[in-house]
């Protein structure tokens, strides 16, 4: 039986490096194909050339057993071809309607025709098991059901072949468990699916088909059946890898970080954090569980300086820092890997020297009576490249140049060098591979065994419950419950995440 997609000897080059090297897959009609890879491992090089982003250098695809030149979206699109991409493309000002249609406008006497269009989508979004309301802001709608938005909006341009690249990454575990039932329900009705993912439960769980990329090539590909956790990471990465980090129990000690009735506003002026307290102790591992967008962000730029909080007090060490800026923080003892490193960990333009001392260039011994010593700077680049595994052509290349694994080991490597009081780690791993994951959650339990207070926000729940010796659950602005870990128990924290705190809610 001819396969709907046929990739062969698939070859993407770009100045210095092989982002494909001779890629050959099949995807069958109905079929779930995963793929897995380290980060710049080449899966979104090969994606946007299916999708047509990308034109290859060699080999060719075929579709339905016909080769195929696509020269954009819109061919794909044309072809059968949808994509879903991590990051929605959807005007939230817009209503789910105006979404789906923007582009290919339905009319109806040369008018817009909003009604028959809505329509339309409610009955294709029924067939599939997508429940959607089709008049509602897009704005307005919780995360997973945007993403239901972005599906529809594919099969509404009559997408066979429907590629999602890491479309669990903003979900809690039970909007995960819904798209997977939508995900079996496409199967079933004849949509042939590749999946892209990190986690690699999900992908045993979900896939008829794994494979591997690594540094450009197709090392392997196997089933559920036949694989476990332990082998697709080794796969990835080329060697064994510990996918659960031994850690000793916690011994806290006095309180390091404490935040009292802190109120945060978005820049919209409207309330992010609503009158949030808790305390995080010297030697302990405090997790702030919840869907991105719950004031998570708010409440990190506020404790780090980034932002100043609308009323409430953060103290670190018994010093006030409200309101008093990123460069108290630092002076008091803080270390921070932003959720954001391209906006708040690097400066791209800079050398990997450069960007591992942006928070004490202006300290011996790199710079004496406001003077720079480049040879300091040079000297600690080295260490910490060495000491961090940063995977780069030397010091001086500049931070834009490295994968998104090894730029986030740089903001890790310069936040660790220094003696902290508190370590704020946002969104450590997101976007990274099985290895950097492993190598920073060792460097985080390092850091809370040394002493250090850690705080730790994450929408990967599996994180939280690895590293957490206490998880604090935060919805809507407000932390609505604090667990040790000993008594975390994973479904009941997502039912959290998702607001659920009664059991008849959850029945419900």
């Amino acid at each position: 039986m001819t396969p709907v997609l046929e990739v062969r000897n698939l070859t993407k080059r770009f100045p210095e490096i092989i982002a494909n090297d001779s890629v050959s897959f099949t995807l069958e009609a109905g079929e779930i194909h995963a793929f897995l890879g380290e980060n710049g491992a080449g899966k979104s090089t090969l994606m946007n050339m299916l999708y047509g982003m990308y034109r290859p250098d060699e080999g060719e695809i075929l579709l339905n057993g016909q080769a195929v030149h696509l020269r954009g979206a819109n061919d794909a699109i044309r072809l059968g071809l949808g994509m879903v991409h991590q990051h929605f493309m959807l005007v939230p000002t817009l209503t789910v309607t105006e979404n789906i249609i923007l582009g290919n406008e339905v009319t109806h006497n040369g008018a817009l025709d909003l009604k028959g269009a809505g329509a339309t989508i409610a009955e294709l979004a029924r067939s599939f098991g997508l429940d959607i309301p089709v008049d509602v802001l897009i704005q307005d709608l919780p995360v997973g059901v945007q993403q239901r938005v972005e599906i529809v909006k594919a099969l509404h341009r009559g997408a066979e072949i429907l590629i999602l690249d890491e479309p669990t990454a903003v979900l809690t575990p039970q909007e995960a468990d819904d798209l997977f039932v939508v995900i079996r329900k496409l199967k079933a009705q004849g949509k042939s699916i590749i999946f892209i993912s990190h986690k690699l439960r999900e992908v045993l769980a979900l896939a008829d088909r794994i494979s591997v990329l690594r540094r450009g090539k197709l090392v392997g590909s196997t089933t559920p059946a036949q694989a476990t956790e332990a082998t697709l990471a080794g796969m990835m990465v080329g060697r064994d890898v510990v996918l659960q980090i031994d850690k000793e129990p916690a011994t806290p000690g006095d309180a390091m970080l404490v935040v009292e009735h802190l109120t945060v506003y978005d820049e919209r002026g409207s309330v992010a954090v609503n009158d949030v307290s808790f305390m995080v102790r010297a030697g302990e591992i405090v997790g702030i569980a919840g869907v991105q967008g719950n004031g998570q962000t708010e409440l990190v730029e506020a404790i780090t300086g980034l932002k100043t909080p609308h009323t409430g007090t953060i103290t670190l060490h018994q010093e006030a820092l409200a309101g008093r800026g990123t460069n108290v923080a630092i002076a008091a003892g803080m270390g921070h890997i932003p959720e954001d490193r391209h906006h708040h960990g690097l400066v791209l333009s800079y050398s990997v020297a450069d960007n591992m001392v942006l928070s004490s260039y202006d300290k011996p011994p790199f710079s004496k009576n406001y003077v720079i010593d480049q040879a300091a700077i040079a000297a600690q680049a080295t260490v910490l490249v060495e000491n961090f595994d940063v995977r780069t052509p030397s010091i001086d290349a500049l931070a834009s140049t490295l994968s998104g694994g090894n730029q986030q080991k740089v903001v890790v490597a310069r936040e660790l060098a220094r003696p902290l009081k508190l370590l704020v780690a946002a969104q450590p791993t997101r976007g990274l591979d099985v290895g950097s994951i492993e190598f920073i959650h060792t460097r985080i339990i390092a850091q809370r065994d040394g002493g250090s207070a850690v705080l730790l926000v994450s929408a990967e729940l599996d994180e939280i419950l690895s590293l957490a010796d206490r998880i604090l659950v935060m919805f809507h602005g407000r932390i609505i419950a604090d667990i040790h870990s000993s008594a975390a128990q994973r479904n009941a924290i997502g039912l959290l995440m998702a607001g659920v705190t009664t059991p008849q809610e959850a029945k419900a």
